[in-house]
């Protein structure tokens, strides 16, 4: 079976990508929220979590977004600290749900690919850009982050110009008609690679 990473910077419409794949019948593993179950489920996550972050770090048994956020997204080692220990719970779940498909291939929906290094994990890349003022505007809008919590999350992430040379296909995902065909074109590309 195929692996194929779904990457792009925070705003830039991963999950509306990924959506589009699975309508089109395609599995997707959406890595945020899966990591949000395990850190929930997981008592080993969650006390790890506490060990970096405090005891903030859970409100009422609930991971306190808010908390994370203001420490992780100023600091870029305590993020890649965090993701250390968050990474590869999600990785070794993914493989797991994975094997349990039944088609060609599966995608990956994870933000951080290119910054982690994890490119070898992939047969294929699917890169999802959007210039940076709709970003911010789409991050505002959606979970009413200021414009300097946006760029500051933003700053932990590379530039679309260095992640663009190294995916194999690229959406760029303004307008949503355009990016439903080029998603399909993707997908049949996809299929005919398997």
């Amino acid at each position: 079976m195929m692996i194929v990473g779904l990457t792009g910077g925070i705003g830039s419409g991963k999950s509306t990508v990924g959506k589009l794949l699975e309508n089109l019948g395609v599995p997707v593993f959406n890595s945020d929220i899966e990591a949000k179950r395990l850190i929930h489920t997981s008592k080993v996550l969650r006390r790890k979590i506490v060990q970096l972050l405090g005891e903030e770090s859970f409100l009422d048994g609930t991971l306190n977004r808010v908390f994370i956020a203001e420490k992780v997204f100023t600091d870029k080692k305590l993020l890649q600290k965090l993701n250390a220990i968050v990474h590869p719970a999600v990785r070794k779940h993914f493989l797991k749900w994975a094997k349990k498909q039944d088609h060609p291939f599966v995608v990956q929906e994870t933000a951080l690919l290119f910054e982690n290094i994890m490119q070898e994990f992939y047969d294929k890349i699917i890169l999802v850009t959007a210039p940076k003022d709709i970003r911010v505007e789409r991050i505002t809008a959606r979970d009413g982050s200021t414009k300097q919590q946006v760029l500051e999350r933003m700053g932990n992430q590379l530039d679309d110009d260095i992640k663009i040379p190294l995916a194999d296909y690229v959406v760029a995902n303004v307008d949503l008609d355009e990016t439903t065909i080029k998603v399909t074109e993707i997908n049949m590309a996809l299929l005919e690679y398997c």
